[in-house]
This record gives structure tokens, sequence and C-alpha cells, in this order.
């Protein structure tokens, strides 16, 4: 009996999604630059040919990565800061979900993907810089609507500065992001966002 010639190309148990995760997720270690296509094809279980065609090129699928990674921060953000309640309930929730994500990593805590791989990229790649930009301006935004929401119920004074304190808010979600990547333990990263949570909201709260 002649045996058939495998078919050449993805698997058949390919998904186009949990290969982009294993691709981030190679990323996310080692970073953009010291990840080759041999790293990538290990990861997914998939060939370089097969990686092309269902990516493009490593930047094309490190691009996707990032964008991925975007996404699932704006809808993170929005599902911590939905419901209803006192501004200060809702900036906890999101500093805490963030103290634990980052502390995650099977080589040791990768803190922010966005953060960890696209800033030293963004130096000299205008495409990398430009997502990286986007996206910390949508969680500017995110925090602002909420900051603003919260001054319109009265959890804030009306004369409080919104883009200032979304600016502020993000910027210790991005320092807790680097400070995971050196070690810092779950407590110190909640001391953080707790402590931001008070300079927004005021120690006693509103």
């Amino acid at each position: 009996m002649v045996q058939k010639p495998r078919p050449r190309g993805r698997p058949r148990s390919y998904d186009p999604d949990v290969a982009l995760d294993q691709a981030r997720a190679a990323f996310w270690n080692t970073g953009y630059a010291a990840t080759s296509l041999d790293d990538l094809s290990a990861a997914t279980g998939l060939n370089r040919p097969s990686l092309y065609g269902a990516f493009g090129d490593k930047k094309a699928m490190y691009l996707q990565a990032l964008e991925k990674s975007r996404a699932e921060t704006n809808a993170g953000l929005a599902a911590a800061m939905a419901p209803e309640e006192h501004l200060r309930a809702a900036l906890t929730r999101v500093y805490e979900a963030a103290a634990t994500i980052y502390r995650r990593g099977e080589a040791g805590p990768r803190g922010c993907f966005l953060i960890g791989t696209a800033v030293t990229e963004a130096v000299d790649d205008p495409d990398i810089r430009a997502v990286l930009a986007n996206a910390l301006s949508e969680i500017d935004a995110a925090f602002e609507a909420r900051i603003s929401r919260a001054m319109e119920v009265g959890n804030l004074p009306g004369s409080s500065d919104a883009a200032g304190m979304a600016r502020v808010a993000t910027g210790v979600l991005n320092g807790m992001a680097v400070r995971a990547r050196s070690g810092a333990d779950l407590a110190t990263l909640k001391a953080m966002g707790a402590s931001v949570v008070d300079l927004i909201c005021g120690r006693a709260g509103r």
C-alpha cells in the first residue's frame, strides 16, 4: 500500500487565536528583538512557511500581538469600571486585578505586554510607537471618562482635573507593570494601586 504524502502547511488543529497567544508569550518573555523565528516556530508548533502564511513576517506577528493586548486591556478596563458604584471601588478593582495579572508568567512575572516589550521598540519603529501611543491614550480616556462620571455624581469635587488624574492613574498602572518585571511582590503592587486610589479619591473617601 502506497502511503499518501503528508500535506504541507498548517496542521489541521491550527487555531489562529491560540497560535497568536503562543507567539505573544514568546515575545513577552524575551522581547521582540531577541525572539527569533525559530523561537516562534517552537512556541506555536508551526513551521516558518506556516507562520508566514498565518501572520506575515515577524513584525506583522508582533503588531497583531500588540493589537490583541490593546483590545484586551480596553475590554478589561471597561468591565472593571462599568458598574455604577463609588469611584474608589471601581479603581480598586482595576489596580488589584492588574497586580495579579502582572505577577503572572511561566518564566517569571511578566508585567504588561505593551509596556514590557513595546517601549524599547518604539524608539526607532514608528509603527510600534503608534500602537503604544494609541494604547496609552485609550487607557487615559477610560480613566478620564470614569473620573468625570464620578465628578457628575459627587464622588469627586466638580473642579477636579479629570484628564490630569487619568494620566496619573495610567502612569501608576504602567509603573506597576515595570515593578512586577523587577520582581516586586503582590503586596507591593497592591500598595501602589491603593496609594493612587487614595490620591485620586482622598484618603477618607467622599
